[in-house]
């Protein structure tokens, strides 16, 4: 099986163009370092580094919807439930968190895998606490 550096997913509630066209498919491709380390050098995030969120995840989405280019602009007007979908999407495929925890029912004894859910991460930066 090929390795996979893409992924498709839905957005809760998708991002509203200019023209009133609603888009929710997506396409996320596996971060590079430098995904990670160039938009350190961008004026905007040396002024706010909260805008790191806007650089990373613009380099990193590759298809939304019928949009032809994913820039800035875009990801800033994607609604914030949106915007903290991508986040917690962009740190369970690239830190693989897609993982389960064994469990045993303290009831029955019964045995069983529990997916965890991703809520953010120390190591990037973007992530705010919720």
């Amino acid at each position: 099986m090929p390795f996979q550096t893409e992924f498709s997913f839905t957005l809760p509630r998708g991002y509203l163009d200019p023209d009133g066209d609603l888009h929710r498919e997506e396409v996320m491709r596996l971060a590079t370092a430098a995904d990670e380390i160039l938009p350190m050098k961008d004026p905007r995030v040396q002024a706010n580094p909260a805008y790191l969120t806007a650089i990373l995840l613009s380099r990193v989405v590759t298809k939304l919807g019928r949009i032809e280019s994913v820039n800035t602009r875009v990801i800033e007007n994607l609604f914030a439930s949106d915007l903290a979908y991508l986040q917690d999407f962009y740190c369970r495929i690239n830190e693989g968190s897609t993982a389960g925890v064994k469990a045993v029912c303290p009831k029955c004894g019964h045995r069983f895998e529990v997916k965890v859910v991703h809520r953010g991460s120390d190591r990037l930066p973007f992530r705010a606490p919720l």
